[in-house]
């Protein structure tokens, strides 16, 4: 099944979500909470990678709901990536390595998690892509949605 890329849409006239639960709170509240990671940034970034459709494949090629791509999967250990709890464990995982290596740096630990870290290296912060910007600001938007609705 092909899906449009989730972080390909627009920004026009987009205020956030409208906070809902999901089917799948309760497990990122888990995971999350395993590796560290905030409930709301999680799912902030779920919400942006495929609108929580577990079946999500980008043209790019990355899938599921935390969108791995093949490569960070297999770094992370994880065998189905359309298995909601084996795609959160890996993005939470991922999530957790970019958040040390950026040393708490939300901005360029999302960042990174869009465009990769040589990306973000090399450009010495957010790297001037207009893809990741707008991703950055859509998960930091859906994050102040969540928490605002006591994520």
């Amino acid at each position: 099944m092909l899906v449009p890329d989730a972080r390909m849409g627009s920004l026009t006239g987009e205020s956030g979500p409208t906070p809902t639960p999901t089917s799948y709170d309760g497990l990122i509240r888990d995971v999350a909470g395993r590796y560290g990671v905030e409930y709301a940034l999680v799912k902030a970034m779920i919400k942006a990678e495929s609108d929580f459709n577990r079946l999500a494949v980008s043209p790019k090629g990355a899938r599921g709901l935390m969108q791995l791509m093949p490569e960070t999967a297999a770094q992370h250990m994880v065998h189905n990536v359309f298995l909601p709890r084996d795609n959160i464990e890996g993005g939470c995982a991922h999530l957790r390595m970019l958040l040390d290596r950026y040393r708490g740096n939300l901005p360029l630990a999302i960042a990174a998690y869009n465009a990769g870290t040589r990306s973000v290296d090399s450009a010495g912060g957010i790297p001037p892509i207009p893809e990741t910007r707008q991703y950055l600001a859509r998960v930091l938007r859906y994050r102040l949605g969540y928490l605002r609705e006591g994520a």
